[in-house]
């Protein structure tokens, strides 16, 4: 599946934070492989439920929340998780690697 995001093409690619059983969402440009965007944030000792995604939707990532909607990756906030001055959003992840 591929997005468009800060002007780039870019391929999604899931994972998994190493640290947390938490699933990362990379936005990789398809011209030269580079990585464009990590559109998740991992909060250390928050529990998400299984195909949940957190997602970073503030400062260099403003926008990708709507754009990963739109695209049909994510599904809307279900909730929100507090991190420092800033809520991050909970949200279902509708695709699969």
């Amino acid at each position: 599946m591929k997005v468009n995001f800060l002007g780039y093409e870019s391929e999604i690619r899931i994972g998994k934070y190493k640290t947390e059983d938490q699933t990362s969402i990379s936005l990789i440009d398809t011209e030269d492989g580079e990585p464009v965007a990590i559109a998740t944030v991992c909060i250390p000792k928050v529990k998400v439920n299984p195909g949940e995604v957190i997602i970073k939707d503030y400062s260099e990532n403003e926008g990708i929340l709507d754009v990963l909607i739109e695209a049909g990756v994510i599904s809307e906030p279900k909730r929100y998780i507090k991190t420092g001055y800033i809520n991050c959003s909970v949200c279902d992840l509708l695709i699969s690697n």
